[in-house]
């Protein structure tokens, strides 16, 4: 059974900083790219930041560049994004998602999602 299981969210003043983690079971993580996307009310969800399965790219959305930074434990099976200098326009729920795609399938998964409220 695959699973995504987020955790570490909260509320935080601006300024300060969270760590979240997502979980993985469930399937061969170390082949998977790995994302962060975010959802605030009334809006879209987005794309945060992205690694690859090998860890050799990292991206990042514009917004939250120099601020944010995602990392993996291929023998843990969880990524992280941790978020520094945090704003309130940072508020959302976080998802983890992993994903996999070759020439012949495609994967695609979803945690539940965590929620991030920046306020003072």
């Amino acid at each position: 059974q695959v699973q995504l299981v987020e955790s570490g969210g909260g509320l935080v003043q601006p300024g300060g900083s969270l760590r979240l983690s997502c979980a993985a079971s469930g399937f061969q993580f170390s082949l998977y790219a790995m994302r962060w996307y975010r959802q605030a009310p009334g809006k879209e969800r987005e794309l945060v930041a992205s690694i690859s399965s090998g860890d050799f790219v990292r991206n990042y959305a514009e917004s939250v560049k120099g601020r944010f930074t995602i990392s993996r434990d291929n023998a843990k099976t969880t990524v992280d994004l941790q978020m520094n200098s945090l704003k309130p326009e940072d508020t959302a729920v976080y998802y983890c998602n992993a994903r996999y795609t070759s020439v012949v399938v495609s994967r695609d998964y979803w945690g539940q999602g965590t929620q991030v409220t920046v306020s003072s």
